[in-house]
């Protein structure tokens, strides 16, 4: 009689630590793609990303100094005061646009198994904070020996509401990417307007603590104008925000988030990669 065959035991299923840590390598992985295909030469990118900085930072003082307005900013370092509005516009502008531009559920690259949406998403609004932060240090670091030294009340604070524009950034940033396979085009200008928009409604160029309330109206629906606001507070010893609210940034973020990476999910089981072949 022929020999019973020998049961096989079921494969182990791999555990959850095991699964983050190859999540986490797939991140790292895609993170770096994105940082260097910015740029064939990774230093001349961050040179390129840190003289976007400067031209703003430059424009923006000559702008104040032209119009007389230097004496209603924040009692203190002018400049530093300037770097407070511009680095926080900067990375979540920039977290909004590397999001958007990230791969979606069409791309070819989604072919590749271990490779989701959502890897695309956080690796590219990381490799956006990456370059954002290397340039706020170089350039810190620069006017701290070549001009005046450079004193910040509490650090630890205006960096972490640096973090907070920019997961603001990158939770409207889901919002548009969910909508992006259904309206490619409509996407694209709507994200552009709303970093356009932001030149203003973030509220860099001005104190929220100097601001009438029928104007405050129009300002304080938006998460980077609380963080600017907050940013300031952080960093100036003479400043206390009193219309603004980190939590709220926050909260906004976390629902934003939230709503985006439905719609993002829904989007991503009606995909198809057809959608893209008349364009």
């Amino acid at each position: 009689m022929p020999a019973p065959p020998i049961p096989r035991r079921p494969l182990p299923r791999p555990s959850a630590w095991r699964g983050a840590l190859v999540l986490m390598g797939l991140i790292y992985h895609s993170t770096v793609r994105n940082v260097r295909k910015s740029h064939r030469n990774a230093v001349a990118g961050l040179l390129i990303n840190v003289l976007q900085t400067v031209i703003f930072l430059a424009a923006f003082f000559f702008m104040f100094t032209l119009l007389g307005v230097r004496g209603s900013a924040i009692r203190g370092d002018f400049l530093l005061y300037l770097m407070t509005g511009i680095f926080l516009f900067m990375v979540h502008t920039k977290a909004v646009a590397a999001v958007v531009k990230a791969e979606g559920p069409t791309s070819p690259m989604m072919q590749h198994a271990p490779l989701t949406t959502a890897v695309t998403m956080a690796s590219s609004a990381l490799a956006a904070l990456y370059l954002q932060i290397l340039s706020a240090g170089i350039i810190l670091f620069a006017y701290h020996v070549a001009w005046t030294p450079v004193t910040i009340d509490q650090p630890l604070g205006a960096l972490a509401m640096l973090l907070l524009a920019w997961f603001s950034g990158a939770a409207v940033g889901v919002c548009f990417a969910a909508l992006k396979p259904w309206f490619p085009e409509a996407v694209q200008i709507g994200a552009s307007v709303y970093s356009r928009a932001n030149m203003v409604a973030s509220g860099k160029m001005f104190v929220a603590n100097t601001l009438p309330g029928s104007l405050l109206v129009f300002f304080d629906w938006n998460p980077l104008f609380h963080t600017i606001d907050q940013a300031r507070g952080y960093v100036f010893l003479n400043y206390a925000p009193r219309f603004s609210s980190w939590e709220y940034a926050l909260w906004l973020s976390l629902i934003l988030l939230v709503i985006g990476l439905l719609g993002e999910s829904y989007t991503r089981r009606h995909a198809s990669l057809s959608w893209g072949m008349g364009r």
